[in-house]
């Protein structure tokens, strides 16, 4: 098997249902989430038998942004490259993550208020407690498998369980 090269910039396809496929970029790797690979997800969705202009899917609303670990999904087939467009932009999305999350079936926390924040780039994860203002608008920070990543796509849901801040 060939090497796998993955660039910043790069666009992934992903089929959904229908005879739709929808898109995501990879924009960054944050060092301080496992070295992972974070993506931006679009909204838009699209039929397999149009292929957009990679300058038009970057347009388009962002749905979520997450890490994950673009290879993995590649050798699983869950998503496929296909092109580069450059993407610059400093990232500013707020991750968040919990020390709730991940108990064992029954004893699982529904609701958390011992939530951390961070950005790319920084060097230390913010304990803010409740979530509150900005930060309810956080994506979750976890590295997602790229199984999770397809479902949420076709879904708008993930399929595991994590802790709520209401």
């Amino acid at each position: 098997m060939a090497r796998i090269k993955i660039r910043i910039g790069d666009i992934f396809s992903v089929s959904t249902e229908n005879d739709k496929k929808k898109y995501f970029q990879y924009i960054t790797n944050d060092l301080l989430q496992l070295n992972s690979d974070v993506i931006r997800v679009f909204k838009k969705e699209y039929s397999i038998f149009i292929e957009p202009q990679l300058s038009e899917i970057v347009t388009n609303e962002v749905d979520f942004v997450a890490h994950t670990m673009l290879k993995v999904g590649l050798k699983m087939d869950l998503w496929k490259i296909e092109g580069n467009i450059a993407y610059n932009e400093k990232e500013k999305t707020i991750f968040r993550n919990t020390n709730d999350y991940g108990s064992r079936p029954g004893e699982q926390i529904e609701t958390s208020e011992r939530w951390y924040v961070w950005k790319i780039g920084d060097s230390d994860f913010k304990r803010v407690g409740k979530l509150n203002g900005e930060n309810r608008k956080s994506e979750i920070g976890v590295v997602i498998n790229p199984l999770s990543i397809v479902h949420k796509m076709k879904t708008g849901e993930y399929d595991f369980f994590y802790p709520n801040y209401d």
